[in-house]
């Protein structure tokens, strides 16, 4: 024997489930835009000045509120406004008030070589320098020394910390090149 249920009763009931899964999908859009504009989003690399670390055409997520913690640290590999319309991903070579030179394909921060097991054997480093990291400022080079616009450009030069916008953390494309990159 089936229940009759009214036709008003079981249309309620629908038209609940149907508000139901709007509202869902509408908080899901909105964490969404949340996390994508203030905690986590994508990157394109766009060219070879990362080479070997990151390649032309890899995505990788930033972590766009780790900074509003700490400041970069050497070694980090940050996303930045180079221009109004331009963001570059560059590795932090050195931090405010210290001063970095690069002589006989080896770079110094503060006199001190840096260990700098990113970058390959034959990639060569341009003598440079010195130059003093202004306050709040950092200074940054890709990893492929030849081909990389950065700190060492006049045009670029140090970058202000109020123009980083997070720590690339993964690259998550393509899939087999998926690794962290800290």
């Amino acid at each position: 024997m089936s229940e009759f249920i009214p036709r008003s009763t079981r249309h309620n009931r629908e038209s609940n489930e149907a508000w139901e899964w709007v509202q869902a999908l509408a908080i899901a859009v909105i964490l969404a835009l949340v996390i994508r504009t203030f905690i986590f989003s994508p990157f394109s690399v766009s060219g070879p000045s990362m080479l070997s670390t990151l390649h032309n055409g890899d995505l990788v997520i930033v972590n766009k509120v780790i900074y509003h913690f700490h400041d970069p640290k050497p070694g980090e590999v940050i996303v930045f406004h180079a221009s109004e319309n331009k963001d570059y991903i560059k590795r932090v070579i050195a931090m405010p008030g210290q001063t970095v030179s690069a002589q006989n394909n080896v770079v110094r921060v503060d006199g001190e070589s840096i260990d700098e097991p990113y970058i390959d054997n034959g990639n060569r480093t341009a003598d440079f320098g010195p130059v003093e990291v202004p306050p709040g400022h950092i200074f940054v080079m890709g990893d492929n020394r030849m081909n990389s616009s950065d700190s060492r450009d006049s045009s670029l030069g140090t970058v202000p910390l109020d123009q980083v916008v997070g720590r690339a953390d993964v690259i998550f494309w393509p899939l087999e090149d998926f690794s962290l990159l800290w």
